[in-house]
């Protein structure tokens, strides 16, 4: 191990950095320079733990630490199962738990039960389509959209949706509900496979003074 080497952090932006920031600022680790709001750095630096940290759009985490350009990452569990990358999951950290469901009319239940063909909207093509074909074994027509796919169902331009689910309450507000749950969605601690074989001792530490926090 090569004690001058910086570890890397890649962040998800917005809420998924600053719960993970303040959870190491609870294990003394600290970077005064990402609170500057003016700031138009990139990379933010601490000195003290060598460490390093920038922020990046949650796709694109497992990116950069499939590739080395980041050591370390923290992300949703639905980026990590969309995006399918080479990583290590090490941590689940607690914070943004929410569900991966599908969801439409209550209508919608018996073509599900039924196993027909239907038209599935989704963000997160890949999670659907694994969930329908692997697991229910349900042959669908995968409909990507990146907006508000609540709309799908809404507009006829699909018999469910695939996403995330917080409280409901957009849901509901459509005339949509949860009609299966795939997986549960919390934010991830990722490791690249090299960095966690050079710097087995100082990632392993990290993770061990994170996990009594969570």
């Amino acid at each position: 191990m090569n004690s001058d080497r910086y570890l890397t952090f890649a962040l998800g932006k917005g809420r998924l950095a600053n719960k993970t920031l303040a959870l190491l600022e609870q294990i003394g680790i600290t970077c005064e320079e990402m609170k500057d709001k003016n700031s138009r750095k990139l990379v933010f630096v601490n000195e003290e733990h060598k460490l390093k940290f920038f922020l990046a759009k949650g796709p694109d985490v497992p990116t950069y630490v499939e590739y080395g350009a980041a050591d370390l990452g923290v992300v949703g569990k639905d980026t990590i199962l969309e995006e399918n990358k080479r990583v290590y999951e090490v941590l689940d950290l607690g914070f943004g738990r929410c569900r991966m469901c599908v969801c439409g009319p209550a209508c919608a239940k018996e073509l599900l039960l039924h196993h027909e063909r239907i038209r599935v909207a989704s963000k997160y093509p890949l999670i659907a389509r694994d969930y329908f074909y692997n697991k229910k074994h349900q042959t669908v027509d995968i409909i990507k959209l990146n907006g508000s796919v609540e709309l799908g169902p809404m507009v006829g331009l699909a018999d469910v949706i695939v996403d995330i689910v917080e409280t409901g309450s957009t849901l509901k507000e459509n005339g949509l509900e949860v009609l299966e749950e795939i997986c549960p969605l919390s934010a991830r601690m990722i490791v690249n496979q090299v960095s966690m074989q050079m710097e087995t001792g100082r990632i392993r530490t990290l993770i061990s003074q994170i996990k009594e926090l969570c």
